[in-house]
């Protein structure tokens, strides 16, 4: 159902050929001879998944783009809020133009620190263009009601100022695809940018359809498309060849060996109406040759491998197609039981099927239950046998199971290719050697056909307690902090954030994809933690930098009244306390000896009485409950304050201590910490203070849950009783995970570059040490059951593993 309705309101959008005065959306500006539009609702993200995906960062290589890569770099000068279109159109003399629109805004354009950058007022009528020379770079823009248009060419912003009086095809298409997208791409076809999608010359992309509406989806391995392709009611397209048929189900895959190129799919309901749409196609009133073989046929296909063609024919009368063929009975051999006969019309399929079939002249054929194979070569067929009788065709391989997850089932045009192949085709320099397949179907609808591809890695399924690498992204610069997971309240699944050396702070999907960046002032303290501030299950990254204390919703934006600004430095990480899990939660600001609360408001909690310490605050204030009562945690050299929450002091212990600089953890309902010479102090709820040596030496880490204790000093990693000797390297301290009731302990050696994890008897985790370069964080971050972890890589990219 939700397809029929879905078709029927392209149906009605398509056709509709309302006139129009006014200008409302950014498509209206676009100018008449656009021949490819992109459109994205999130340009910085648009361009780190292009910077990020393997194969679209190799496109400034291919020598057709390189020009388009030059002739475009005013535009990385804009910073755009909202939606952009980019239009590419060509002038008189055949020169590429582009054309910029988006909502005006005042950071839109700041050129005041460019070097080399000249600005002229120019007049239009009564209307203000700007002309900008950056080097050698010359372009325009104006702004008309709000909207921002920035060209190449300044005949075009000179005709922006008109409206045009009709609505466009390009107009049309512009409302079918995706609002929400991050890219969607509009293409007249008959342009030399679009590139061909077929092996066949007369598939070709503008022999196809006029016009292509896309939706793309960039991830850093894959790219899936879906779309629209359109034909003018006035010109001859292939997909035309498909009106009044039904898409059948694709089964070439079945047939189509895994270690062949690929193949081409044709499917339909009823081959008389084929037929007589191809006579159409060509102007004729009938075949030559007799076509009683295609009768009780659903689908054509072709396989390719390197230059060679074999024609597939699926039946669904296999001895009715059988008793057709009564005329090429001359066996040539047996292969594997299979009879090879001779085949007498080898000009059959290109006179009946073109443009959908060329350069096919079949010589031999065989039959492999409800499919009849056509070929000039033995050899050829007799791998196609081998194949389907091994179970190891194109459809029992994992890559193809993958990428047919966003595919359709049924489709009137269909090509799957290795990329190998793909390069072929698409005569380009790209680098397709680590992507394992690619397809593209057509599916004809009324008047118009939806289209899906895609381009996948396909990566090999894993054997269990293997440790995969899911994905390796480059930021901008190098990377300031350790890299950790925050809850998605939307999938309920996790995302990863962390912040560069130039202070800016990336929000990344679980799927490699850069969501957002956006500077800060400095760099981050400590964690970042999540509130809902709102209490309506939206949640907010709450975190203090040297002189601010961010909230920062999903999108990226500061909450208001946030960030407060501070004068005098902040001093340990944001500490936020949610008492009793109501969401009224308190934000604790330390300063050096003083510590301040607020709430989500901004504003100071005038009942919190606590002062100032004796001496500057060494650990980040904790929060601990035992039994009904409430507990505020935290230390200076000399002494432990154990306040209750509105400051006053719960417990004094009966003893002073030289304290390191170790945090307060609740460890067997004890506050626990370290001496500066190593020794473990526990204070209980009535002051009693008791002192473990635990021989560490000055420089050491302390880390627990309630149950577990772990330490490290030297190269020694205790985990509760068991002390680990490692290699001597320069380690992180240890981290504590508590997942499905499990314990895990990490630590890294920097110098090595290796991950260690442990299980709570001291056990290193199977396929452990991994490369990584910092601490890790340890979450199930996804639906599957497997555990994922990121890691800081090189100095400037992150690691996301999983353990399979």
């Amino acid at each position: 159902m939700r397809f029929f309705l879905r078709s029927l309101l392209l149906l009605i959008l398509l056709n509709c050929t309302n006139s129009k005065q006014e200008r409302h959306q950014l498509i209206d500006f676009a100018p008449d001879n656009s021949e490819i539009i992109i459109r994205t609702t999130n340009f910085e993200s648009l361009i780190n998944s292009i910077e990020n995906n393997s194969l679209l960062n190799t496109l400034p290589k291919a020598s057709i783009y390189k020009d388009l890569q030059v002739k475009l770099k005013p535009i990385s000068l804009l910073n755009p809020n909202e939606e952009v279109l980019i239009c590419l159109s060509t002038d008189s003399t055949d020169s590429l133009e582009y054309t910029v629109i988006t909502k005006h805004s005042k950071t839109l354009f700041q050129n005041d620190s460019l070097k080399n950058y000249i600005e002229e007022e120019l007049k239009y009528k009564s209307y203000n263009i700007t002309k900008s020379t950056l080097k050698d770079a010359v372009f325009f823009n104006t702004i008309i009601d709000s909207t921002f248009i920035l060209s190449s060419s300044k005949e075009i912003i000179s005709n922006s100022f008109k409206a045009s009086g009709k609505t466009s095809d390009f107009e049309k298409l512009y409302n079918v695809t995706g609002a929400n997208e991050d890219l969607s791409v509009l293409i007249k076809t008959h342009n030399y940018l679009t590139p061909p999608f077929f092996v066949e010359g007369e598939l070709s992309s503008s022999n196809l359809s006029d016009f292509l509406a896309l939706d793309l989806e960039v991830s850093q391995d894959d790219i899936y498309i879906n779309g629209i392709a359109k034909s003018l009611d006035s010109s001859k397209k292939v997909i035309d060849l498909f009106k009044n048929t039904t898409p059948q189900e694709n089964q070439m895959q079945h047939i189509t060996p895994g270690n062949s190129d690929g193949y081409l799919s044709v499917t339909f309901d009823d081959f008389q109406v084929l037929k007589e749409n191809i006579l159409k196609y060509h102007s004729k009133d009938s075949i030559s040759k007799n076509t009683l073989l295609f009768n009780n046929i659903v689908e054509v296909g072709v396989i390719y491998e390197d230059r060679k063609r074999a024609i597939v024919l699926n039946s669904i009368d296999a001895i009715a197609t059988k008793e057709a063929l009564v005329n090429d009975k001359n066996k040539i051999e047996i292969y594997r039981d299979i009879k090879i006969f001779e085949f007498s019309k080898p000009k059959l399929f290109v006179e009946t099927l073109a443009p959908l079939v060329n350069d096919v002249m079949p010589s031999k054929y065989c039959m492999i239950e409800n499919y009849f194979v056509f070929a000039d070569s033995i050899d050829f067929l007799q791998n196609i046998i081998a194949n389907y009788q091994n179970k190891t065709t194109l459809g029992n391989r994992s890559y193809f199971k993958e990428l047919s997850k966003n595919l359709s089932n049924e489709s009137s045009l269909m090509l799957v290719a290795k990329p190998k192949f793909l390069d072929t085709i698409l005569k380009k320099n790209l680098n397709f050697k680590d992507h394992s397949l690619y397809a593209i179907q057509y599916i004809y609808d009324t008047n118009f056909a939806h289209l899906h591809a895609g381009i996948i890695k396909g990566k090999q399924k894993q054997s269990q307690h293997s440790i995969s690498e899911r994905f390796n992204i480059k930021l901008d610069t190098e990377i300031l902090n350790t890299p950790q997971f925050v809850k998605n309240h939307i999938t309920k699944e996790k995302e990863i954030v962390v912040q560069d050396l130039n202070n800016k702070l990336y929000l990344i999907s679980n799927k490699g994809k850069v969501l957002w960046k956006k500077q800060l002032n400095s760099a981050i303290i400590g964690k970042i933690e999540q509130i809902d501030i709102y209490k309506n299950g939206r949640l907010q990254l709450v975190f203090a930098t040297t002189n601010r204390v961010y909230v920062i919703d999903r999108k990226g934006r500061n909450v208001t009244p946030f960030p407060l600004k501070f004068n005098d430095a902040i001093t340990q990480p944001l500490s936020v306390f949610d008492y009793d899990k109501n969401k009224k939660y308190r934000l604790l600001v330390t300063q050096g000896k003083d510590v301040l609360m607020y709430d989500v408001r901004g504003k100071i909690v005038s009942g919190f009485t606590f002062k100032n310490a004796n001496s500057n605050i060494t650990s980040q204030p904790k929060h601990f409950r035992i039994g009904n009562k409430d507990y505020l945690v935290f230390k200076t050299k000399n002494k432990l304050h154990i306040l209750d929450r509105i400051g006053r002091v719960r417990v004094s212990p009966k003893s002073s201590n030289t304290y390191s600089n170790e945090p307060v953890f609740l460890y067997q309902n004890k506050f626990t910490t370290t001496t500066k010479d190593g020794n473990l102090v526990s204070i209980d709820t009535r002051g009693n203070v008791a002192l473990v040596n635990l021989n560490l030496t000055n420089n050491h880490s302390l880390e627990t849950t309630s149950k577990t204790r772990v330490t490290f000093h030297d190269n020694k990693l205790g985990i509760k009783s068991r002390v680990l000797e490692l290699d001597y390297g320069n380690y992180t301290r240890p981290t504590i995970f508590y997942i499905n009731d499990k314990i895990y302990v990490s630590i890294t050696d920097i110098q090595a570059k290796k991950v260690l994890l442990y299980d709570s008897q001291g056990k290193l985790i199977p396929n452990f040490p991994v490369y990584g370069n910092s601490s890790i964080t340890l979450d199930n971050i996804d639906r599957d059951r497997n555990l994922e972890f990121i890691t800081k890589g090189d100095a400037n990219s992150i690691i996301l593993y999983q353990i399979n």
